[in-house]
């Protein structure tokens, strides 16, 4: 039990991705102290499906927490009103279409913010969950005109290029850990792009701001099914709010990313992967040590 340890998940309806998600947390090598679990307004059998795993997380020692909103009040607000919760010196954030993949991830992004005292987020390789496992997200680069690109999307896991720890640019929240310290220094999400959509790059950029890096452990594996949280969401616009939000985080962080050694924007590129549905991959998927 890492006692140190806070985790908080996001969920709204596709409970049958939130248990996978949950469940694969109960078969960690070190288990967090605390899980918060934030229902955004879940309209399916969520909230059954979240008193099964209560029960199962609380005999095995761990704190739950749950807080549900009637209706659907947006990622930000809801992961806000979650970190409050909060108590451990590290906080995981992670969304609901998130599958453990290395059992030690606690353990593994715990000792990159260790080992790196000016580190304020570390995230972790994210990998399709379908074989071969290609990588989804290897941290992020910013364009000097402010577009953002996932690194390695699409390429093998094995690509020795994205298995090299190192400072990046900016993160997506879908799964990685912070000190607590830097949440309080930082604060909450910024609600101007609420709903959803570039808050994460957002932060990670404030996070820099306030003087700390971000780093990218490809040493730590997850398996991420890719827009489930959101992107699959009906009531949300979402390519609308892609736009929107894209455009608001280029004028609020222009004066730094065009002084940054990011790419220039004609070697932008977003590879079209395919969305993987739940019932296409294994209820049980293969975990590393």
């Amino acid at each position: 039990m890492a006692n140190d340890i806070s985790v908080l998940v996001l969920a709204h309806n596709k409970s049958a991705y939130t248990r996978r998600c949950l469940n694969s947390l109960l078969r960690s090598t070190t288990l967090p102290e605390q899980i918060v679990i934030v229902d955004n307004g879940s309209t399916d059998d969520t909230p059954r499906m979240l008193d099964a795993f209560q029960a199962a997380a609380t005999d095995q020692g761990i704190r739950i927490e749950r807080l549900r909103f009637e209706e659907n009040v947006g990622a930000i607000e809801g992961r806000n009103r979650g970190i409050e919760r909060l108590t451990g010196a590290f906080h995981v954030w992670m969304d609901n279409d998130i599958v453990v993949r290395s059992r030690s991830w606690l353990e593994g992004l715990r000792a990159a913010l260790e080992a790196h005292s000016a580190v304020g987020v570390v995230g972790p390789k994210l990998v399709y969950a379908n074989p071969p496992h290609d990588i989804q997200c290897a941290g992020c680069t910013v364009t000097k005109g402010g577009r953002v690109s996932f690194c390695g999307r699409g390429q093998p896991r094995e690509t020795p290029e994205w298995n090299r720890p190192r400072e990046c640019q900016t993160l997506i929240s879908a799964c990685w850990m912070l000190r607590a310290e830097v949440v309080r220094a930082v604060g909450p999400l910024d609600p101007r792009f609420s709903p959803v959509q570039f808050e994460d790059i957002d932060y990670c950029y404030r996070i820099r701001e306030a003087g700390f890096a971000c780093r990218y452990e490809p040493t730590v594996e997850m398996y991420h099914f890719e827009n489930v949280t959101t992107g699959r969401t009906q009531s949300l616009n979402y390519p609308y709010l892609t736009v929107k939000n894209g455009l608001q985080f280029k004028r609020k962080w222009q004066h730094r990313f065009a002084l940054e050694d990011g790419p220039p924007d004609h070697e932008w590129h977003w590879a079209p992967i395919p969305s993987v549905q739940l019932d296409a991959v294994p209820e049980r998927l293969e975990e590393l040590p």
